[in-house]
């Protein structure tokens, strides 16, 4: 969802900045590079354990969560990244299952839905929050595809982070790279094809790539 729908990160920058401050503690933009893709919840483990926080993970994660929507609430200028509304309503239309497969936890899933009336073009919405371990480990992919009943070689995930397009290959899953300008410090590399904008994709390419 994140970088691939809709473009929220200089909102979370915003909160995590905030909250680093309160923390008193000194992220590297390599490090703050490097959680793209992971939970919320991953990252906390991480930053306690790398700056020995006093706070329990559940803490640091409510704390940044409300950060986050007082800001989120606040910023008018959130749209769709360009082109994607036109993929979404060509794909459903055409009658292909459309799975969210997010990092993301179910409140702020729910809460993108919501502004943007997304709720009927996707069968099922899984939150990278319900599993332990993040992208890259492949188990969110696994289980977006578990739920769409359709096995992982019929699937196609389209992914903007290293860590979700690692996810992608580690479940054996067709990985379409999306590198936007919103994208920073992200290896396509592994991605089996690069687009740098939704009007590359329609129904028909994307019919097309499973039957190559």
């Amino acid at each position: 969802m994140d970088g691939v729908i809709v473009d929220t990160e200089p909102v979370h920058h915003y909160a995590y900045v905030q909250h680093f401050k309160q923390l008193n503690i000194e992220v590297s933009s390599e490090m703050y590079a490097s959680f793209t893709g992971n939970s919320t919840k991953n990252i906390y483990e991480r930053l306690k354990e790398t700056y020995n926080l006093a706070q329990d993970v559940q803490t640091l994660v409510e704390t940044k969560r409300n950060l986050f929507n007082d800001a989120f609430d606040s910023k008018e200028d959130l749209y769709l990244l360009d082109g994607v509304e036109d993929l979404i309503k060509d794909l459903h239309s055409n009658g292909m299952q459309l799975v969210l497969a997010s990092s993301s936890a179910n409140v702020t899933i729910e809460r993108i839905f919501d502004r943007f009336n997304l709720h009927h073009y996707f069968t099922h919405k899984v939150s990278g929050e319900d599993f332990p371990k993040s992208k890259p480990h492949p188990a969110i992919f696994l289980k977006a595809a578990e739920l769409a009943q359709t096995p992982v070689e019929n699937c196609i995930v389209i992914e903007d982070s290293t860590n979700g397009i690692q996810a992608a290959k580690s479940a054996n899953i067709y990985c379409v790279g999306y590198d936007s300008f919103h994208s920073k410090l992200q290896d396509y590399s592994k991605a089996d094809r690069v687009i740098t904008h939704f009007n590359e994709l329609d129904f028909s390419v994307v019919k097309n790539i499973k039957q190559q």
